[in-house]
């Protein structure tokens, strides 16, 4: 009996244990967008048993009942799903939180995140086309720490971009970073489309660019773009969106009634004799017969309510086990603002990216993007114009018009001129905006191919890439004839044509090693980069073309005598020599070195050394950290770094002759003189020390990274006075400094297992300082009027005049004051700060105003997803610049025009009436007109960039199979803009706002499709 029970219970454990075995558990992994994810790791926990996904996605492996099955691949949250008796289980893959696995661009080569010692911002592609921006910069405005962009908002116009401040002494074009697009290096990535970018980094610290050499010292921006996946299925996906642009924050100008009102308090009789002249040819108001019948806001005239921007493209992506390509093709447009036909950017974009592994040890690829783009840029002379120009003026003048008619004038014009009335000036905007055409055609090629050998597997590879890149450029700017008055006409029609080719091209050799000892691994590599970078270009002029499109060519005029043309060229050839090498312990002590050595014929001097290194503690792998169960990882990493500047002009001044007429024993006699102010300039030198950390605390759901950063150009061009003559010039002399703080925090978390957010901000303080004038007081910057100064424990280039104290009120405090004494001042007129308190007021009482450059910038994102409906916004803003309201300063030249409503509306007009405008008529008196505080600004703002609201539509389970996955959204760009600033915008480059181009909101549905 017992041994038959015994027989029995090892036939039902056996059974039981037959059965579990038995068990075949088959599903398939995707990820959010739906689509199957190949390769993922399927392993049964605590066992060898596993197997990976296949193209599609689906899996099959045996497990028990009991059993854990671990899912996991690299990018994405691991999960650990019970078996539960159940054959089939589907999972859905979310991406990890975890940032310190992931692998980011560097120079030459990629990196983990948790190896890194430099300060290096990834930004991933989803976040770039969220913002329905057509230049991919504008998408990172308040998303990266320490970054300042500064949109613009004319048609296709690349915002201007700043990394940790400027270093150089400011002009056009040295302060931009360096763009290394698939390899390729630029100065602008206007033609770049963002939903073409598969990856971004930005790298901000020295020791991170200096890889880069003398190209890299405003900094680096990384571009990967998109490529196909080995062993994917073909997926096909649409990206677009339409919308529109409007008008914010329109700057109010006086009208009618307040601009009579204004003249009037002026007491000019000038003045006063252009309102009657006005009132005569066009009549009273019926409201108030003592001011004309024409009422124009110039800016609703040139400027539209809504302006069209859209967006188009269309990729594929996929491979084979061998070669992998990605296809894509796009359209951009961008209506402009200014009231007319010719004012408009549109952009075709071609691109392609294949890969083959040819062997086992060779693989090889291209890609090529071409970019189409056709500008056509408005007169901005016509906000400036419309600033100015008086209310009671109209936009057109017919009885002018039929005058000229009856008079045979064939070039007649419908548009009013204030000279009809008695103004110097026409004013009229429209004059320039319909009798200007000015148009870009813009065409790039960039194309790069390569081959890389596997000399051993897995550790040694030669990496060589030869990249060619084409621009052309043509640019033709037409001038009609028109004829209103005899002062306001443009008799003959005249052409500006403009061709230039850049050529570029660049042959890279990278070798490189890596390998593991144990707990010791390092990678090492050498290269070495050529480079050849040709421009020429020709331009012409010439009067009297026809006046049809099909003829406006130079070759076309009808007057010899005024054609003109000049043609020139400019080439430049470098060759350098790098490596790196890196090396960490238990990745937990990491080392970083690299040395650039840089040749160039642009300069006399030929070669410069650029060394860099970097050194990381990642302190949460310590032993005495087991006990801090709440942080995840934590990181202190230090580098410094050596890198040029090489976009300051090769030489400056010239050798100049002048003749001397003498007279010798009352003989004329004839001699010159010959002044020599040539200079010979090199790269600028920045150094650049940063220190920081990373952190991810709470189950990776917080991540924190900081930085400071001291950046110091050490032989920046400065100009030097000559000595014994007037004039300056140019010497590699100075010192300029930027330092700051940098901070992002960023929070993700589950409130269920539907319901997840985001939490975001990152902020960067700066200050910008110049250190070293080589023995000079200070220099003056700007113009004498608006007087700018750069001065040792400044920032470069500060604002430079008198502290205004307030208003004089009556006549008892100009009795008390002997400065309004001296001066001849009355009531009205601005109280400037006495200094020095001598009780004169004189340039020793002149102190600096601020500076253009905020001390403060920060951004922030709010992420909300329910289930398929996903929602986020973004904020940013500056504090601490200053701008220079410069529009409202030019009365010093233009004195007889109009003025904004907040000035007219707040000028001092009797005791109490105002203690920080002058009087109407002391805007036209000299002292008033000094520069002062009365017109230095606070551009400080908030703005919420981006608010996005999405979503997701499986077709599958929406419509049926066969169907694409969907996402639709609307957005909203700068919806709101809060400042103080009296302007349409505080976003000015320089901080001189002489009427910039505003910018728009802009209000966009879209819908994204994969097949």
């Amino acid at each position: 009996m017992k041994k038959t029970l015994f027989v029995i219970s090892l036939l039902l454990v056996s059974t039981l244990i037959f059965a579990q075995q038995q068990l075949n558990v088959k599903g398939k992994v995707t990820g959010t967008d739906n689509l199957g994810i190949p390769g993922v790791s399927i392993v049964v926990k605590g066992s060898s048993s596993g197997t990976i996904t296949d193209l599609e996605g689906f899996y099959t492996i045996e497990a028990t009942s009991d059993d854990i099955i671990v899912y996991s691949f690299i990018g994405f949250d691991t999960q650990e799903i019970p078996v539960a008796g159940r054959t089939e289980i589907n999972v859905v893959f979310e991406e990890s939180n975890q940032l310190v696995d992931e692998v980011v661009v560097v120079g030459y080569g990629t990196q983990r995140v948790k190896d890194l010692t430099s300060a290096i911002t990834t930004v991933k592609s989803e976040e770039l086309v969220k913002s329905p921006n057509g230049q991919t910069m504008q998408a990172l405005q308040g998303k990266v720490a320490g970054m300042q962009i500064i949109n613009a908002g004319a048609p296709g116009t690349e915002p201007t971009v700043r990394i940790r401040g400027i270093g150089s002494y400011p002009s056009s074009s040295n302060s931009q970073p360096l763009y290394v697009v698939d390899g390729m290096y630029f100065d602008n990535i206007d033609f770049l489309n963002p939903s073409d970018i598969e990856s971004l980094s930005v790298l901000k610290d020295a020791s991170a660019s200096a890889i880069y050499g003398v190209r890299a010292a405003n900094g680096v921006v990384l571009i990967t773009t998109k490529k196909g996946g080995v062993s994917k299925k073909a997926t096909v996906t649409y990206e677009g969106y339409i919308g529109v642009q409007v008008p914010q924050n329109v700057l109010q100008m006086a009208n009618a009634e307040q601009f009579v009102e204004y003249i009037n308090q002026t007491g000019s009789a000038a003045d006063i004799q252009f309102i009657e002249n006005a009132m005569q040819r066009y009549g009273r108001s019926r409201i108030n017969p003592n001011v004309p019948d024409v009422n124009t806001d110039w800016y609703a005239e040139i400027m539209k309510k809504t302006a069209r921007q859209q967006n188009h493209s269309i990729s594929m992506t996929g491979g084979s086990e061998a070669t992998t390509y990605s296809l894509g093709v796009s359209y951009y447009e961008q209506q402009g603002l200014l009231e007319t036909a010719k004012n408009s950017y549109e952009r075709l974009n071609i691109r392609g990216n294949f890969d083959h592994e040819v062997n086992n040890w060779l693989k090889a690829g291209m890609n090529v993007n071409v970019s189409n783009g056709t500008k056509y840029i408005a007169d901005d002379g016509a906000w400036f114009s419309a600033y100015h120009a008086v209310p009671i003026l109209p936009k057109y003048d017919m009885e002018n018009y039929d005058k000229l008619m009856d008079a045979g004038m064939s070039n007649a014009s419908m548009y009013s001129s204030a000279q009809l009335i008695g103004y110097r000036g026409s004013q009229n905007p429209f004059l320039n905006l319909d009798y200007m055409s000015n148009r870009q055609n813009i065409r790039k090629v960039l194309t790069g191919i390569y081959t890389d050998i596997t000399l051993i597997p897995n550790k040694l590879n030669l990496k060589t890439t030869y990249s060619l890149y084409i621009m052309d450029l043509k640019s033709r700017n037409v001038g009609l004839p028109y004829y209103v008055t005899n002062d306001t006409n443009r008799e003959l029609s005249s052409i500006s044509s403009y061709k230039s080719s850049d050529t570029n091209q660049f042959l890279d050799n990278v070798l490189t090693y890596n390998d593991s000892f144990g707990a010791h691994n390092i990678s090492l590599m050498l290269g070495t980069s050529y480079r050849d970078e040709w421009y020429d270009y020709l331009q012409g002029y010439a009067q009297d073309i026809p006046l049809n499109e099909n003829s406006w060519y130079i070759g076309q005029s009808q007057s010899e005598t005024s054609k003109s043309v000049e043609d020139n060229a400019e080439r430049i050839y470098g060759i350098s020599y790098f490596g790196r090498a890196s090396y960490n312990y238990k990745s937990k002590y990491l080392a970083y070195f690299t040395l650039r050595r840089e040749g160039t014929s642009k300069y006399q001097e030929k070669w410069g050394t650029f060394p860099a290194f970097g050194l990381g503690w990642v302190v949460s792998e310590e032993s005495f950290m087991d006990g801090a169960n709440f942080i995840d990882y934590f990181k202190l990493r230090g580098g410094w770094g050596r890198l040029g500047n090489d976009k300051i002009a090769r030489q400056d001044g010239a050798n100049t002759t002048n003749p001397v007429y003498l007279a010798i024993d009352d003989t004329q006699v004839d001699a010159t003189t010959t002044t020599s102010t040539f200079g010979y300039l090199g790269w600028e030198t920045v150094t650049g020390t940063n220190i920081g950390l990373n952190a991810t605390l709470f189950g990776n759901k917080l991540d924190i990274e900081a930085d400071y950063y001291v950046r110091d150009t050490e032989n920046a061009a400065i100009p030097v006075s000559l000595k014994l003559q007037s004039g300056s010039v140019l010497k590699n002399v100075g010192v300029i400094r930027n330092s700051g703080l940098e901070m992002a925090v960023n929070w993700n978390g589950k409130i269920t297992s539907d319901l997840k957010y985001t939490l975001g901000f990152n902020f960067a303080t700066l200050k910008n300082e110049v250190r070293d004038l080589y023995g000079q007081e200070y220099l003056n910057g700007g113009s004498a009027e608006f007087r700018q100064r750069s001065q040792i424990g400044e920032p470069l280039l500060s604002f430079y005049g008198y502290e205004v104290a307030g208003v004089y009120q009556n006549q008892g405090e100009i009795d008390n004051d002997q400065v309004a004494q001296d001066n001849s001042l009355v009531p009205g007129d601005l109280r400037f700060v006495d200094q020095d308190g001598n009780n004169i007021i004189d340039d020793d009482d002149k102190v600096f105003l601020g500076s253009y450059f905020p001390n403060l910038t920060y951004g922030g994102v709010l992420g909300l997803s329910y289930k398929n409906l996903e929602f986020s916004m973004n904020i940013m803003g500056q504090s601490g610049n200053k701008i220079l309201n410069r529009k409202r300063g030019e009365i010093i030249w233009t004195n007889d025009t109009n003025i904004d409503a907040e000035l007219a509306n707040n000028l001092w007009n009797g005791d109490g009436t105002s203690n920080k405008y002058p009087s109407a008529s002391g805007l036209r008196r000299g002292w008033n007109q000094n520069f002062s505080d009365y017109l230095v600004e606070d551009g400080s703002f908030f703005r919420i960039q981006n608010v996005r609201l999405a979503y997701k539509l499986k077709g599958s389970s929406i419509i049926g199979p066969g169907m694409p996955d969907a996402v639709v959204f609307v957005t909203a760009e700068r919806p709101l803009t809060m400042f103080n600033y009296n302007g349409f915008n505080p976003e000015v480059p320089n901080g001189i706002d002489r009427q910039f181009y505003p910018i728009p909101s802009v209000y966009t549905i879209g819908l994204n499709l994969k097949f």
